[in-house]
């Protein structure tokens, strides 16, 4: 077919391939549904941390289809450590794809309960799927643009004080370098603070790209606190909340979970990536299946300008 405006000439006009679509602006899907309603609000009940017969079918029917059908393989380090009760937080990174939750869940006993603050606008790509989600429970969205970090400490603090997990992935989205952590967001840090849970760090690696067979790592850290990962620098008084003191110690712990995080990324990914020639199987499918499909920035400029690989 030839482009009536290519001057004339009738010959077709070269064009490149595709690029995916940008991302839809969440302040835009919020507003479409009538406003951002966030963490317990948008639940409508108290976050539980027993496994309902319903939540078990799912976990089962989810594990056949990643094991068994997608054929993902996921190594795991340091079950042992995990705490022997809930009432603890996780905060796991690198954050690069739809399956991270699942890893998470996977590293997790099925009880108690995990439950994610995440992403609404990256979750909710349909109203059955959130439909299915309030059901099922195990996430607490959050809006960018929303209603503040206060509904969500009120979640996090309603999880941990039902014998629940709370876990959050601090990067706060799927972009960034492949192999490395990207920047923290606070809100973790801040969170762990006004609760004074147990932190559970965990390293994951291996879910940029997904396709038959992939391989992907977990690690976890020993169970910490907010006081020993600040150590001396904080006499462990809790600023005023809302207070410029209180941001600036939870920035220098945010720092803190990414000194921790970030070694064991990069220790742990090289056993997850495969020879140039390995096969690739739907790729370009698995990799976007839960994700609404746009341009990802994998190259984050490292500290001394280059991008990142």
């Amino acid at each position: 077919m030839t482009d009536p405006g290519a001057s004339g000439t009738g010959r077709a006009r070269t064009r490149g391939p595709r690029r995916p679509p940008g991302r839809i602006s969440p302040e835009a899907m919020a507003a479409a549904r009538g406003g951002a309603v966030e963490g317990l609000d948008w639940l409508g009940r108290p976050p539980e941390a027993n496994a309902d017969l319903l939540v078990r079918l799912v976990m089962l029917v989810t594990r056949f289809l990643l094991f068994g059908v997608f054929r993902f393989r996921i190594s795991v380090e340091g079950r042992e450590l995990l705490p022997r009760a809930g009432g603890y937080t996780v905060v796991a990174a690198g954050h690069r794809g739809w399956m991270d939750p699942l890893v998470v869940l996977h590293v997790l006993p099925l009880e108690p309960r995990v439950w994610f603050l995440g992403s609404g606008p990256s979750t909710f790509g349909s109203r059955w799927r959130e439909a299915l989600i309030r059901r099922l429970g195990g996430l607490l969205p959050v809006w960018r643009g929303g209603v503040g970090v206060e509904q969500h400490i009120r979640a996090a603090r309603a999880v941990l004080g039902n014998g629940g997990v709370f876990a959050q992935m601090p990067e706060g989205t799927v972009s960034g370098p492949v192999g490395r952590i990207g920047p923290f967001r606070i809100g973790a840090a801040l969170i762990a603070l006004r609760t004074g849970a147990p932190i559970v760090l965990l390293a994951i690696a291996g879910t940029e790209e997904l396709y038959l067979g992939r391989r992907m790592a977990a690690r976890i850290l020993p169970p910490t606190t907010a006081r020993e990962l600040l150590g001396e620098s904080w006499d462990g008084a809790l600023p005023a909340e809302g207070s410029r003191a209180e941001l600036d110690l939870a920035r220098e712990l945010t720092d803190r979970f990414a000194e921790r995080l970030g070694p064991v990324v990069e220790e742990i990914h090289p056993a997850t990536v495969d020879p140039p020639d390995q096969p690739r199987r739907f790729r370009e499918r698995l990799t976007w299946l839960l994700l609404r499909k746009g341009r990802l920035d994998r190259d984050i400029p490292d500290e001394s300008g280059e991008p990142g690989a």
